[in-house]
């Protein structure tokens, strides 16, 4: 080679080295693009990195395979193993399990029989993932903690600080929480001291923020969120500040949009709703091909805010494409058909939502939101019983987890008070609100309000009903919440005649908030002591005085305007 190409490609090796990844990429693909200068194995697995840190994910699996061939021509088993995991790996995120399989199983055939290497961490890790995933809960301990042997023999802050998070996950799926956080904690000082190369600064804080939600552990949460954020954010450097090595120039992290996904769910729970959904929408743009479940994550969280904005064709638009991208989109959805009056769509949701989940170990929070919303479902169509049933697997999963243990407190104390148990409900909600409160949760914290605001009057507490009352509309208005905030002001208002809706009478509007629970005429008539006969007749004026033509739609009313 001419010793303009040679410097080059030393520049090129250079960049590489310092994770200058658009700059590597540049250099390595003009000297790849003549067939007479040959790239090394090195060079070509360098391409593959630089590539798909450049976005360009088919790009990096062509080089990844030539540099496969190459160390595998030379008999470099190590090279051409570490070569195959990736591969595996990267053929996964797009979606092609039966390759990914093959290059796992050839990279086992290179690295299986060699002594003890760096690169068998990857296959411990891999063999870790597998046995979590079927529940075989002692192999999965066996291989981290193989992991773990050959990172301490390797001398490597990378693949250390990655065996702890891998151990973590595994004993986070055998319910031992305070190891698991430990070990968590010790592999993010690591991450946020700028220790690592990018690559696994990047994969920590995406599989520490999933692990910390699923574990509905917030405050670790919101503090490794904002960091995220920041090492993110250009111009993004993956080692610490003093050090001119590790620079990459802004527009090359791939992990920014994941990371993003996971920042809107925790600025949705701050109650930061027009931020959280300006985020949901940047994170759907810079997510990765290989990546659509973090965007599939951001259209729910989005689809969420929506809904309880009440904009109910914008949220049933978002979780449309959460489920176009793979996830099934509750109790989100279930929440938004029970709002429309559709109260038998919302609970076969919701039921199956929580059939489908395999293994509720492995997402703590996602199951406590669905017996969450099974509960407010159940107790809406007056299944006080399976209401009861859901908050107490609610309490029971809960323990002594901060966020768990708001949840499972406001559902009880629900239950308590659609059991005519006053005081053990004004109990359980005011332990609730406390939580949400030091939280720093606002929704949750006010539609608690509307509950103690419901029992305070069943106790003949008015003034402290209506402090409640008006707290909650306050952050409702805040937040946007149009429809919490109407029902909160109707409550307010005392429910005088003069302040109904559509010109309702006290009466229409009793009838009417039967209907939107699902009631039968039947049913009416029997709460109210009065004839079916007239319940038809107050429904046809209720359907006049409205312009609505049908149950559902005079129960969507009834929503939209804090009758229910």
């Amino acid at each position: 080679m001419s010793a303009p190409t040679v410097d080059r490609l030393t520049r090129a090796r250079d960049a590489a080295a310092r994770e200058s990844w658009v700059e590597a990429y540049g250099l390595l693909h003009a000297h790849d693009e003549h067939p007479s200068r040959a790239l090394t194995a090195d060079d070509l697995a360098a391409l593959a990195d630089a590539a798909w840190w450049s976005g360009r994910v088919d790009e990096s699996v062509a080089a990844r395979l030539r540099a496969h061939a190459a160390y595998a021509a030379v008999g470099d088993h190590r090279g051409a193993g570490l070569a195959s995991w990736w591969l595996s790996y990267e053929y996964e995120g797009l979606g092609r399990p039966a390759a990914a399989a093959g290059w796992l199983h050839r990279a086992h055939h290179h690295l299986d029989e060699l002594p003890p290497c760096p690169e068998q961490c990857f296959l411990a890790w891999s063999d870790a993932e597998t046995a979590s995933a079927r529940g075989d809960g002692p192999a999965a301990l066996a291989a981290v903690h193989r992991m773990t042997r050959l990172a301490h023999r390797s001398g490597s802050a990378d693949l250390l600080a990655l065996s702890r998070q891998a151990e973590a996950s595994v004993l986070f799926a055998g319910g031992r929480r305070a190891e698991a956080l430990g070990l968590l904690d010790d592999a993010m000082c690591a991450v946020t001291a700028g220790e690592l190369t990018g690559v696994f600064t990047g994969w920590l804080y995406c599989l520490a923020l999933t692990q910390c939600m699923a574990a509905a552990d917030f405050r670790r949460a919101v503090e490794w969120t904002d960091a995220a954020m920041e090492w993110c954010a250009p111009p993004w450097t993956g080692r610490p500040p003093a050090e001119p090595t590790g620079t990459v120039p802004s527009g090359e992290n791939p992990f920014r949009g994941v990371c993003r996904a996971h920042r809107v769910e925790v600025l949705d729970l701050l109650g930061a709703w027009a931020l959280a959904e300006a985020e949901a929408r940047q994170a759907c743009r810079e997510v990765p091909v290989d990546c659509l479940e973090s965007a599939a994550s951001a259209y729910y969280a989005a689809g969420n805010i929506q809904r309880r904005q009440g904009r109910p064709a914008d949220a049933a638009a978002s979780y449309a494409h959460a489920h176009e991208l793979g996830r099934i989109p509750q109790p989100g959805l279930a929440l938004l058909r029970l709002a429309q009056g559709r109260a038998d769509a919302a609970v076969a949701g919701v039921d199956l939502a929580l059939a489908c989940q395999s293994d509720p170990r492995h997402d703590l929070l996602g199951r406590a939101r669905l017996l969450a919303a099974r509960t407010e479902v159940a107790l809406a169509v007056r299944d006080v019983p399976g209401a009861a049933g859901s908050a107490a697997e609610l309490e029971v999963l809960a323990g002594d987890v901060p966020l768990l243990r708001a949840m499972a407190d406001t559902a009880r104390g629900a239950v308590a008070l659609a059991e005519s148990r006053p005081e053990p409900a004004l109990r359980l909600l005011r332990r609730a609100l406390t939580g949400w409160l030091e939280l720093h949760v606002p929704y949750e914290a006010a539609q608690v309000r509307m509950l103690l605001a419901a029992a305070d009057r069943t106790v003949g507490d008015e003034e402290a009903a209506r402090l409640e009352l008006g707290a909650a509309r306050a952050v409702f208005e805040r937040l946007g919440a149009v429809p919490d905030a109407r029902r909160a002001a109707a409550l307010l208002g005392g429910g005088a005649r003069r302040r109904l809706p559509g010109g309702l009478t006290a009466r229409e509007a009793e009838v009417l908030r039967l209907v939107a629970t699902g009631g039968t005429n039947r049913d009416i008539a029997r709460a109210l002591v009065i004839s079916e006969h007239t319940v038809a007749r107050h429904l046809n004026n209720i359907f006049a005085k409205l312009e609505v033509g049908s149950r559902a739609a005079a129960t969507a009313y009834a929503y939209d305007h804090g009758l229910v």
